[in-house]
């Protein structure tokens, strides 16, 4: 049994990597931070039978800014596998708190890396990049674009990326980076554009709330499925020399997309009207069943500069000829099914009656995630 070692196993990709690994017959462990309140709602059916029978998960208190703890923790686990996924990755924070933001997810690598080192262990190590990286390069982007962040997130995430490279280079280590373009899913955290624009679309609909702020409806984004990109990360790890992939789906669609495309599968046609900070999306046409909470003609979206960065990134769309080439791999879930996904999923948690079409692909490509409990499933460890 293969031995892995989540960093950030709470988060949105952690949980699904976890999943994953686990149905793969792996022994699990995980870093969590301590808090006065719970915060591992995203892996909780993973260990909640943990007492009465064998998940293969196994959780530790640490933290990335502690390096002594991460070289203890190393030593006594001895993981075949490390996946490095713990960051401050809000971009928009990162520049109320560049400082922090600089220390966890800059500064973080290196104080794992070095555990890895000065423990000896013969881990393979999964660093995750983002395509914050590329900034202001202009797309399509792949591994030999060059770099120019644009935020402290993005420039923390540089040095974690060079600084990973470097300990490849110089201590033969296998570590790999991947460069993964915006990935989301019903677990995207709740102040992430994707999950936000969801929510309140499910809000609105609920009649629990009136309208969405957003900023730059301009914005380009390469958006995937999170648990595909999941199963991406083990596959860097399975090849016989480490490299660094560039991770998406080679499609690019604007903020304005993501809401058009939520809102028409909902049953709720826009009209946008103004530019720029004055631009506003209004109810032109909805599902008379919505007679009750919807009027015609009534501002839904509006642009609030609050949540404009300081720095913009314009336009970021994925070029995966090399992981195509390489190692044989394709998304398979469309924007269109990841957005249909998203909205079902926060559409039954205000106990709405979602249309389930996003189940239904989510399903059909091999991906069962989209449970609104995410109830642990018998079959996660059967045969190992």
């Amino acid at each position: 049994m293969r031995k892995a070692l989540i960093t950030g196993i709470t988060g949105q990709d952690g949980s699904y990597l976890a999943e994953y690994l686990l149905s793969k017959c792996y022994e699990v462990h995980g870093i969590i931070r301590r808090a006065s309140s719970f915060n591992t709602h995203r892996i909780d059916h993973l260990y909640v039978d943990q007492h009465n029978k064998d998940v293969g998960l196994f959780l530790h208190y640490g933290d990335i800014s502690d390096s002594s703890r991460l070289a203890s923790m190393l030593y006594n686990i001895n993981p075949d596998e490390i996946y490095h996924l713990a960051a401050q990755s809000h971009v928009r924070v990162a520049f109320d708190i560049p400082e922090y933001t600089a220390d966890i997810t800059g500064v973080g690598t290196v104080r794992l890396l070095e555990a890895v080192r000065t423990t000896g262990v013969k881990s393979k190590i999964y660093n995750a990049a983002t395509s914050e990286l590329f900034g202001s390069t202009l797309p399509p982007q792949n591994e030999k674009s060059p770099f120019y962040p644009r935020s402290p997130y993005a420039a923390a995430k540089l040095y974690s990326y060079w600084i990973t490279v470097n300990y490849r280079e110089a201590y033969n280590l296998f570590a790999c980076n991947g460069i993964l373009f915006n990935h989301e899913s019903p677990r995207r955290g709740e102040t992430f554009v994707t999950r936000k624009i969801t929510m309140a679309l499910a809000n609105i609909l609920s009649g629990k709330q009136k309208k969405i702020y957003l900023g730059n409806l301009n914005a380009k984004r390469d958006w995937g499925f999170a648990p595909e990109y999941a199963e991406m990360m083990r596959l860097m790890l399975s090849q016989d020399k480490p490299s660094d992939y560039v991770v998406g789906t080679g499609e690019s669609h604007s903020v304005r997309d993501f809401v058009g495309t939520a809102f028409n599968y909902a049953g709720i046609e826009l009209e946008w009207q103004g530019k720029g900070i004055d631009e506003n999306g209004i109810i032109k046409s909805f599902d008379k069943k919505y007679n009750a909470v919807l009027k015609t003609g009534e501002t839904v979206i509006e642009v609030d500069q609050r949540y404009f960065r300081p720095t913009e990134v314009e336009f970021l769309q994925a070029d995966i000829s090399k992981a195509i080439k390489e190692l044989n791999w394709q998304p398979k879930v469309t924007f269109t099914e990841l957005v249909k996904i998203m909205v079902d999923y926060d559409m039954k948690l205000k106990n709405l009656t979602p249309k389930g079409e996003g189940i239904e692909a989510s399903r059909a490509k091999g991906f069962d995630y989209t449970n609104h409990d995410f109830s642990f499933h018998e079959k996660l460890r059967e045969g190992c």
